[in-house]
């Protein structure tokens, strides 16, 4: 698939078929990912697979905030991608001071970099996802393992889709661009 129709046809698909995701689909996806840019290189992007039922539904269930769709989404979901990110290391120095004045903004930035890059490259395989942010990082905590070093950036659902979403309408060039 050339890039700008994997970037054109991505959907966020909230439907997956009972199929499962194999190993070998999230290692290719997670492959292509860690070419995401990042910060001078520091490629804080790590990815957690959730594919036990019994731990999707509590996290279905006690961590989405009460948010339906990201609730049915998870349920629904092979496998669920706990993206996590490595605290203090994107926009700093190697001393801990920071690099730029934007602070802690960056991290945030690179884990957005590689959740994208993610969704891309499940899309190019044929996989579906579906990025969601309305969760409680701490309930998260309690469900599934978070490393010492780091926190979770997103959350984001990963199957065979079940539906072809159409394009929702986009704000043309002239809205978006402006030179000076």
């Amino acid at each position: 698939m050339e890039a700008l129709e994997c970037i054109k046809t991505r959907r966020s698909i909230r439907k997956f078929t009972e199929q499962p995701v194999t190993e070998d689909e999230v290692r290719q996806v997670v492959e292509a990912a860690a070419f995401a840019p990042s910060w001078k290189n520091t490629q804080i992007a790590r990815y957690i697979v959730v594919t036990d039922k019994e731990k999707k539904d509590k996290l279905a269930d006690n961590c989405m905030l009460g948010f339906a769709y990201n609730q049915k989404t998870t349920h629904g979901a092979p496998a669920l991608v706990v993206l996590t990110m490595i605290k203090e290391r994107s926009g700093y120095e190697r001393d801990g001071s920071f690099s730029t004045p934007l602070t802690t903004h960056w991290q945030s930035f690179d884990a957005g970099i590689a959740a994208q890059t993610f969704c891309l490259s499940a899309h190019a395989l044929g996989l579906g996802t579906v990025i969601m942010g309305i969760y409680d990082p701490a309930e998260v905590a309690k469900v599934v393992e978070i490393p010492e070093g780091q926190e979770v950036a997103a959350l984001i659902a990963l199957g065979h889709p079940a539906q072809d979403p159409q394009a929702p309408a986009r704000k043309d060039v002239d809205t978006l661009l402006r030179f000076e």
